[in-house]
């Protein structure tokens, strides 16, 4: 007679281990994803609720559900606010844009080899060594009126002594300025990696076609680069956004005696430990989270288009 063949039923335990199996890249991930999460999910949700309250004086004091009115106050306030934000735009842009075209023009001065090329390449990325606050405090003597070396400088060739971070109108330049002497090695970084991934025959391609080397670079490099480029824009327009440490090392509290280079984290840090106002850094905080956001979004969308 023939043998019945019978299923052989699995035991709990046996069900698990399958699943556990089949799923086991997730499984080892989970502790750091969760980990992480709860690292971010808290303190957001921490901030949010001391939004929606009067909190002031201490974070332990008795405070009162007050809902949305911190985030009218705020929205409505023209005088610190709204030219904050100003200044935060002001100071994100300009210096992405300008670290963007440096970036680029350097990678692609590194992208073919050299005689001294690694000497170079160290001599770029020294600005990434020190400290944001180091550096700050380095240029905040550099540029000091009196005892500057930058004065000194002008003055070997005839120019008068400029105000550089003491000046009202000339304070954020120069802050901009100090953030792109020491974050342009970072595009650098990014563009070069994106540069040596490319293949060399569309470029042979053009050449032999004709191509002038801006041709070459507009309608062939450029167009390959875009994804690395944008990579480049997410991650430094984000750090830029929420640049504090040189802003606070070179003007200190308030962003300067006329608030002249406060950005949205110096407004938001002027009101936590200066004025404990609680609720209403916090609620700028969320403003400022949200926009941060908003551009983590809008770029990601972008890239994937681009790919």
């Amino acid at each position: 007679m023939a043998a019945v063949l019978t299923p052989v039923r699995k035991t709990a335990g046996q069900s698990f281990s399958d699943w556990a199996n089949a799923h086991r890249k997730w499984l080892f991930a989970a502790p750091a994803m969760i980990f992480v999460g709860l690292l971010i999910v808290f303190p957001v949700a921490w901030t949010l609720y001391l939004s929606l309250t009067d909190a002031s004086g201490s974070v332990r004091a008795d405070s009162d559900f007050i809902g949305p009115d911190n985030y009218l106050t705020v929205l409505t306030d023209t005088d610190r606010f709204w030219p904050a934000a100003g200044r935060t735009a002001y100071f994100t842009v300009s210096a992405l844009a300008v670290e963007l075209v440096l970036g680029m023009c350097i990678a692609l001065l590194l992208w073919r080899p050299f005689r001294g090329e690694k000497w170079v390449r160290v001599a770029i990325l020294l600005p990434l060594v020190a400290t944001p606050v180091a550096v700050g405090m380095m240029w905040r003597l550099i540029f000091d009126p009196n005892i500057g070396f930058a004065n000194q400088m002008l003055g070997w060739v005839g120019i008068p002594p400029q105000p550089w971070l003491s000046g009202v109108e000339s304070a954020l330049p120069t802050t901009i300025f100090i953030d792109i002497w020491q974050w342009t090695p970072m595009i650098v970084l990014i563009l070069l990696a994106g540069l040596t991934s490319l293949s060399d025959e569309p470029d042979e391609a053009a050449r032999i076609d004709g191509a002038s080397a801006w041709q070459r670079f507009r309608y062939v490099t450029l167009p390959l680069m875009m994804p690395t480029v944008i990579v480049a824009v997410l991650l430094r327009s984000i750090d830029a956004l929420k640049t504090f440490d040189i802003l606070y090392a070179t003007k200190g509290k308030g962003g300067g005696s006329f608030n002249e280079v406060e950005t949205l984290n110096i407004y938001a840090y002027g009101l936590s430990f200066d004025y404990n106002k609680y609720g209403l850094s916090s609620t700028v905080l969320i403003l400022f989270f949200l926009i941060i956001v908003g551009i983590m979004f809008f770029l990601t969308r972008r890239r994937k288009g681009t790919n």
